[in-house]
């Protein structure tokens, strides 16, 4: 049985075994940090004050204090060491409904700076800590620094081993794609650090780019910057609290680095507890949240005992009464229940987790190693159970249900269920634009209206479709379109002695030219669409096929889609390109200087952000090759390929839509132009017009309407249909849209 070790040392000695005895410069690290040429000694009248305010101190010639310092300001506090003090005068501070007169009573603070009109009461202990101007510090049991203190960051300090450094295991359980915090990490650098495990002088060097971002020196002091609020809590060990921070109730705040501004103040509030971790700009944590080995990005919620481990949580992230273990999250992620847990998963942003889901189940491995990777959007419905391993295309959702094999559903778009009589697996390509085009299409909308950061170190793509979207849309076509054709020969009694994919898309092609033809954009409901038998293999770990729902509805919407997006950028880049087009024949002139080099590249999410590939094999190579020598260089990176992101994409819808008409540029004519221009048009009043019927059904449902007395009930409940704030923003968007068509006809 082990016994606590408790050592006995000499009294004169307490305050300065901080660093060891053998530096020269012990107040050096902390006069870098504070102004140590502005303090006096103390006077003789001061003292006597301070005496008779029932004041002790190991050394009166070790405390100092600044001009307009004020004896009377403190009471029953006991000075260790050098404890520096600024001006403490005849004033309050109030913070919501707490107001208190600036001064230091009954603390114990020891080698510590303290900032000009500071309220200090009633802390418990203090010891190396600088706290900066107008604070207050009220009810707290103990906020110490340590001499090894890292403040959250992966680095070892002089002397330590490099056992006690702390990784964040973030992707899978087992470490292997374990990446450092740093106080300036993006999605961006954790999806880097744990996607090119394979590159051996590639995670060396993002480990040494960490190690440069912090001091390895010991004995660096911990701050509390201006105007931050700290009350009724009870352990603070080695944070560094930005300023215009908030925190009230919290159990345990350890080796934390607390990102806070006056333009982004971050909150921490009742029951919290924080242990190894960087907590991002305007970040809200409450109601006994605990994390543990985490970052979390700007404008980020912790809240009803959410627990957050080994993971990294995007900006204008919300997670409530919930188990998140091991994950790598992009921005706008949402999971708000107390009965779901995400396990071990790469999720690419703007997704929603319902109640009672299961995602990533390592109970059918032989080792806790499996892994869930998700495209944006991903939205798993109520009571899901996913196993690892599983992969998914952006933006599908997941109808109810447990599903007993791992999945990789690689068309985007689609809603997966399983049929409630044999429980075969069925997926329904393209659901969102043909029943629920209100929700998608609102997205982009919906998620610049949640975006609160101020500082926006991370650019995040919002629109539905963009490169990667849509190259996951042409991938679903080569997956869909082979199989309708053999659904369509076997049900014509013609599949005998054909096996070759190209005779069975073409019987596809062929059919859809002919239904196509007359139909208007984004239909549903062709004849005999129903009675097709279209099966895949490998979209779950068994033996046997998946059924696709709405097949040739599908093709013809992504179709659409791809159509429309391709147009919509193109058009976008041409009248955002000086001179201002006015012309088709101008029009095409201007796309042929469009660089195609690289445009048949594979797009990379990027922690949110989209990014042709060769830009991201050029950034590894600069940072392997120590072109890139900082992580501020690495994010300098991406807001130079942000900025040019509109060229990249334009060289990509330009590229789909050679595709999709089959024609190359260099053959297109007025004609085709004109066809193409008409075509998207049509589609995007579509997709208003679907906006607004996908809603309406929420107010014409009968099962949806009976729970109210009359319409005045439900729309004072709901809102009218005709104010929806969304509605205004699309009808803008489209007139915004056919004025740019008209200006190319």
């Amino acid at each position: 049985m082990s016994m606590n070790t408790i050592r006995l040392g000499d009294l004169a000695n307490l305050t300065v075994d901080f660093l060891p005895r053998a530096c020269r410069f012990p107040y050096r690290s902390r006069n870098r940090q504070s102004d140590a040429g502005s303090y006096r000694p103390l006077k003789a009248e001061e003292i006597e004050i301070l005496v008779k305010n029932n004041n002790t101190a190991e050394n009166w010639n070790k405390v100092l204090v600044t001009r307009d310092f004020d004896p009377n300001r403190v009471r029953g506090c006991e000075f260790l060491g050098l404890v520096r003090i600024g001006d403490l005068g005849a004033h309050y501070l109030e913070f919501h409904d707490l107001r208190l007169p600036v001064g230091l009573v009954n603390c114990v603070i020891v080698s510590c700076d303290i900032g000009n009109q500071v309220v200090m009461r009633n802390v418990h202990l203090i010891a190396h800590y600088i706290i900066r101007d107008c604070c207050m510090l009220f009810n707290i049991d103990e906020i110490t620094t340590t001499n090894h203190a890292k403040f959250g960051v992966g680095i070892v300090k002089q002397g330590e081993k490099e056992n006690v450094r702390v990784w964040l295991e973030a992707g899978n359980e087992n470490g292997g794609r374990k990446i450092l915090p740093f106080e300036d990490l993006l999605p961006a650098d954790a999806y880097l650090w744990c996607k090119f495990r394979g590159n051996k002088v590639l995670m060396q060097r993002f480990k040494q780019l960490t190690e440069r971002t912090a001091d390895r020196r010991r004995g660096i002091y911990g701050e509390v910057d201006s105007y931050t609020v700290i009350k009724n809590c009870m352990i603070i060990k080695d944070a560094k609290i930005g300023s215009h921070a908030y925190i009230k109730g919290a159990n345990k705040l350890k080796n934390l680095t607390i990102l806070s501004s006056a333009e982004e103040p971050t909150q921490i509030g009742e029951g919290v507890e924080l242990v190894n971790g960087i907590v991002g700009f305007g970040s809200r944590i409450f109601y006994g949240c605990k994390a543990v080995r985490f970052v979390t990005g700007r404008n980020t919620q912790l809240k009803y005992g959410a627990r957050l481990l080994n993971s990294v949580l995007g900006d204008n992230s919300t997670v409530s009464c919930c188990e998140i273990l091991n994950n790598l999250i992009f921005p706008f992620h949402e999971q708000h229940h107390n009965n779901s847990f995400l396990i071990a998963t790469t999720v690419l942003g703007q997704s929603n987790i319902a109640a009672n889901a299961t995602i990533g189940s390592n109970h059918n491995s032989r080792s806790p190693d499996g892994e869930i990777v998700a495209g944006r959007g991903f939205w798993p419905g109520l009571g899901v159970s996913l196993k690892h391993n599983s992969r998914f295309a952006s933006f599908v959702l997941i109808n109810s249900g447990r599903y007993h094999h791992e999945l990789n559903i690689p068309i985007p778009f689609s809603l997966v269920c399983r049929d409630d009589c044999d429980g075969t697996l069925q997926v329904m390509p393209a659901y969102w634009f043909l029943y629920n085009m209100y929700a998608i299409a609102r997205n982009n909308w919906k998620f610049k209206q949640r975006d609160k950061r101020v500082v926006k170190a991370q650019p995040i793509a919002t629109d539905i479709l963009a490169p990667d979207t849509v190259d996951e849309m042409w991938a679903a076509l080569e997956l869909l379109l082979p199989a309708i054709g053999r659904a369509l020969l076997l049900k014509n009694g013609a599949l005998e002695n054909v096996t070759d994919d190209a005779t069975m898309r073409k019987a596809a092609d062929d059919h859809l030219a002919i239904i196509a033809r007359d139909a208007p954009p984004l239909q549903t409901g062709f004849k005999g669409e129903e009675e097709l038998q279209v099966v895949l293999a490998g979209l779950e770990n068994s033996r046997r096929p998946a059924h696709i729902l709405k097949p040739l509805s599908a093709v013809l919407a992504f179709r659409d889609m791809i159509l429309f997006y391709a147009v919509s950028e193109l058009v976008e880049f041409l009248h955002s390109t000086p001179p201002l087009i006015t012309g088709a024949s101008n029009a095409l002139h201007e796309l042929a200087q469009i660089d195609l080099r690289q445009a048949h590249d594979s797009w990379v999410n990027l922690g949110g952000q989209l990014v042709p590939r060769f830009a991201v094999d050029r950034l590894v190579d600069d940072v392997v090759h120590a072109r890139l020598t900082t992580w501020q260089a690495v994010h300098a990176r991406y807001q130079e390929l942000w900025q040019l992101y509109p060229q990249h994409k334009a060289g990509h819808a330009l590229a789909s839509l050679q595709k999709w008409l089959a024609k190359d540029l260099a053959d297109w004519t007025i004609q085709d132009w004109r066809t193409l221009l008409l075509r998207a048009q049509d589609v995007r009043r579509r997709i208003a017009e679907l906006t607004v019927l996908s809603r309406k059904k929420d107010y014409t449902n009968p099962f949806r309407t009976m729970v109210y007395e009359d319409r005045r009930e439900m729309e004072a409940v709901l809102g009218r249909l005709h104010e929806n704030p969304f509605f205004a923003y699309s009808e803008n968007e489209k007139e915004r849209f056919e004025k740019a068509i008209e200006a190319l006809m």
